[in-house]
């Protein structure tokens, strides 16, 4: 599957954005999928997963109540409103699916397969 995310930017601190990522060349409603997300300097960290069909979301404690992922199967995109944003949210942001072998949703970077370039989401302050 290929994966390109799109629609980062510069905004600042409270502000909003919403991150698109638009899948092709597989069935994106076979996946699971996750966003990632890398700031300068540190390791790729989970934000938020959902499930094949959109009914089942989990998220890291540190973007709980802002974050929204959502999911278009019939348009194959993949979705993650971001609001209320903290210049710690600063970072480039991945989407990615989640390896078949695995039913329920995951944290770990390393059982996702597939990851679009990433788009960058910078905070001011």
């Amino acid at each position: 599957v290929q994966l390109q995310a799109y629609g980062g930017g510069l905004v600042q601190a409270g502000g909003s954005l919403k991150l698109s990522c638009a899948a092709s060349g597989g069935t994106f409603s076979n996946y699971n999928m996750g966003w990632f997300r890398q700031a300068p300097g540190k390791e790729r960290e989970f934000v938020a997963a959902i499930s094949r069909s959109g009914f089942t979301t989990y998220y890291a404690d540190s973007v709980k109540g802002r974050f929204t992922i959502s999911r278009d199967n019939a348009k194959n995109a993949l979705y993650l409103q971001v609001d209320g944003l903290k210049p710690e949210d600063t970072a480039v942001y991945y989407c990615a699916t989640q390896s078949w072998r695995f039913e329920s949703l995951q944290t770990q970077a390393a059982l996702y397969d597939d990851w679009g370039q990433g788009t960058l989401v910078t905070v001011s302050s």
